[in-house]
């Protein structure tokens, strides 16, 4: 039998092709355990024999580098997979229990059947000055503010975080998707820079150290990024329901998210050896482009209540709910408030020590 953790091709397809079915079934599979969640509390230890499933590619190294990765009292498996659309298929095949997303995904996973709770959150301190993503402008294309985005051709990706953000700048700037001709694609590897060097879109949203090469490379033929003014830094751990009704896992997960914590903090106090280790050696990146996404990515800010980031992400839901006709959901749902202290209180703690 394949291991459960292993996910091929056949199994991604497969999942994807029974999406529908699943959609129109998943509400069903999750009432059960969804009723009885918020009540359920957690356990303070794992029972021994306890395996949890994590997609946390890029924190993995964190966590090892850290010397945190031998402290858990179970076994990590790690799927090798991130972002919206692997984590989702890999929760449909249930090969997955805990991924690392932004603010879409869990919201996307409610509107295709697979009801998720996030676990855990972080944004950045001063998130308008050290934002995920700029707007990359194809070189030649006039798009200097966000008004000049009317009539153009600009890149997106339904379900996923640029895709939303496309949607935020949209409004901010007075626009509606009749505006501009959106161009729905993949927003994985450099498919976004590829399409704007050869202007199969004018604008896209570019994040990670493609802002700085793309600036560098295509500058001089005169490709730009602008500044979107707007939020885009949340960052979160969520998990199927179906998981979270387990008690075994989710006394893991609780187990992860003070881990996690932590590794963000470590990453902070020791911002070479993370640029060597992590960016130079694992990635193949530069140290320059290591130095300047350690210093574009800020402070970590791991709130001890989530309640102003539960108002945010209701807005964002509305205006998704509107542009893309899917049903409105509560903000509030999409968060198992156990965790809500979890992730703070270990910062605390491990600052008193």
């Amino acid at each position: 039998m394949k291991p459960r953790h292993v996910l091929d091709r056949r199994s991604f397809l497969s999942a994807a092709a029974g999406a529908v079915a699943l959609g129109l079934t998943g509400c069903a599979r999750g009432a059960e355990p969804d009723a009885a969640l918020a009540a359920a509390p957690l356990a303070s230890a794992v029972p021994k024999g306890t395996t949890l499933v994590v997609g946390d590619k890029e924190h993995q190294k964190a966590i090892e580098f850290a010397g945190l990765a031998d402290k858990f009292s179970f076994r990590v498996q790690w799927a090798n997979l991130s972002g919206g659309p692997q984590t989702l298929e890999a929760f449909r095949a249930d090969a997955l229990d805990l991924g690392s997303v932004a603010d879409i995904p869990p919201i996307h996973s409610h509107w295709t059947g697979i009801p998720t709770r996030i676990v855990a959150s972080k944004f950045r301190q001063d998130p308008l000055n050290h934002t995920v993503y700029r707007l990359g402008v194809a070189p030649g294309v006039a798009v200097r503010t966000l008004a000049d985005i009317r009539g153009r051709k600009v890149a997106y990706s339904p379900g996923q975080a640029q895709g939303a953000l496309v949607l935020r700048v949209l409004r901010k700037a007075g626009l509606t998707r009749k505006d501009v001709k959106l161009v729905e694609l993949p927003s994985t590897g450099d498919v976004y820079v590829t399409a704007l060097a050869g202007h199969q879109v004018d604008v896209a949203p570019i994040g990670g150290v493609q802002i700085r090469r793309y600036e560098a490379k295509y500058g001089p033929d005169g490709g730009s990024t602008i500044a979107h003014g707007l939020r885009d830094d949340p960052g979160h751990l969520y998990a199927p329901i179906t998981v979270l009704a387990d008690p075994a896992k989710a006394a893991a997960i609780r187990e992860y998210v003070r881990v996690w914590a932590r590794a963000w903090r470590w990453r902070e106090t020791h911002p070479d050896e993370w640029i060597e280790r992590y960016y130079v050696k694992d990635q193949g990146l530069t140290t320059a482009d290591g130095r300047w996404l350690v210093d574009n990515g800020g402070i970590a800010d791991i709130p001890a209540s989530w309640t102003d980031a539960i108002a945010r992400h209701q807005e964002t839901i509305d205006l998704l709910a509107k542009e893309t006709g899917n049903k409105p959901l509560k903000a509030e749902d999409l968060y198992d408030r156990r965790y809500e202290r979890v992730a703070a209180d270990a910062l605390a703690e491990a600052g008193a020590r």
